[in-house]
């Protein structure tokens, strides 16, 4: 059996393989159709025109769904290692809260591009990436509480370096934006698809590129963490039957007497 069959490690491998899958398809169709410039565009960037940008939705999309399908296995695990914790418990289920918040950010940016609903690609944007953040914090913090019984610590070391690393991302990318978009440097900016290195406003405009395809790469990064622990889960569906038809009536009433008399219930 391969490593990515055991358990349910598949799961962070699609997500992190399919993410940054779709970030690199994006950015390859819109550098050969000359829609944005090869050196560290916006990620937001090369999904804009399509066709890049009908590639860019159907694949983050995709990638939603796999990360609430990530996170919800966590949940389920965190809870079956510690189910008389109150405080593990607590912290894992509003982990699970801010994960699917985060992953429906990750939806409305794959939907609502920048340079058409700006403020609305920027909500998701915030709440991706900042509502993200405090979730990997919330999981570094579950990780310190279940070391060294449950965890191992090398496990929280990792995730705790990836967490700062986003961070680190996150606020050089939000300084270098607030000073691109400051109007120091021209207006209509979010517009602007193509740079030259020789006007005002580039450096601030590279930092900011360069940050943000950092804090994505981080995101995908943390959720790696999570293959070791998926080899050692997997779940099931338990089917129970309510009835012996699927409609209601009088013969599934008396279907149901008698599979009551057979099984000598009454």
């Amino acid at each position: 059996m391969w490593w990515f069959q055991q358990g349910l490690s598949f799961l962070p491998v699609a997500l992190v393989v399919w993410s940054a899958a779709s970030f690199v398809f994006s950015y390859i169709t819109a550098i050969v159709l000359h829609h944005v410039d090869p050196l560290v565009p916006y990620i937001s960037d090369t999904g804009t025109i399509p066709p890049e940008r009908c590639l860019f939705g159907i694949m983050l999309n995709v990638s939603t769904f796999l990360g609430m399908a990530t996170m919800y296995v966590r949940y389920k695990q965190v809870s079956a290692l510690s189910p008389e914790k109150p405080k593990i418990l607590r912290l894992n289920k509003l982990g699970l809260m801010l994960g699917w918040m985060s992953c429906f950010g990750l939806c409305i940016i794959a939907n609502f591009q920048k340079c058409i609903l700006y403020y609305i690609h920027v909500l998701g944007a915030c709440l991706t990436f900042g509502v993200g953040s405090i979730y990997m914090l919330v999981q570094t913090v579950l990780s310190y509480l279940m070391q060294p019984e449950l965890h191992s610590k090398d496990i929280f070391w990792a995730r705790l370096a990836v967490f700062l690393w986003s961070c680190s991302s996150i606020l050089s990318m939000f300084v270098s934006s607030v000073v691109l978009y400051s109007g120091l440097y021209g207006q209509n900016l979010v517009q602007k698809l193509h740079w030259d290195p020789q006007e005002r406003g580039y450096t601030p405009h590279i930092i900011s590129t360069v940050s943000e395809w950092s804090l994505a790469f981080s995101f995908l990064s943390f959720f790696l963490t999570y293959i070791r622990d998926f080899q050692k889960i997997s779940l099931q569906a338990v089917v129970s039957l309510q009835g012996q038809t699927l409609h209601e009536g009088p013969r599934s009433f008396r279907a149901e007497e008698q599979a009551l008399l057979i099984a000598g219930s009454i």
